[in-house]
């Protein structure tokens, strides 16, 4: 797990290849990271599909209650078929643009 922050935003990158490993660890470390907004990325694991992402759905609604963005980093899924509750992009660039576009409509009160 490699922890890189800019501004208010801290990238997770799993370096394991191990989504659920992954999960547990930001789970168990979830205090440290919940007044940013988050991008996990999970691009280094191949065997990523839609179903494989949505265990991160408790995640994402424990972090929408703090007010905060949390996105996912995945490439050579099917974006169509994941949930609209589960926000998912093929580069940790779109997921940058995405917080600030988050941020932008929280300052601006939707």
């Amino acid at each position: 797990m490699k922890v890189t922050t800019k501004g208010h935003t801290i990238t997770i990158k799993d370096t394991e290849g191990d989504i659920v490993a992954f999960l547990e660890k930001i789970n168990s470390q979830y205090n440290t990271f919940n007044d940013h907004n988050l991008i996990l990325d999970i691009s280094h694991d191949a065997s990523v599909d839609v179903k494989s992402i949505s265990i991160f759905s408790d995640l994402i609604k424990k972090h929408k209650k703090v007010k905060k963005s949390l996105v996912l980093v995945a490439e050579n899924i099917d974006f169509n078929k994941v949930p609209r509750s589960i926000v998912v992009v093929p580069t940790q660039l779109e997921a940058h643009d995405l917080i600030e576009m988050d941020e932008i409509e929280r300052d601006l009160g939707f």
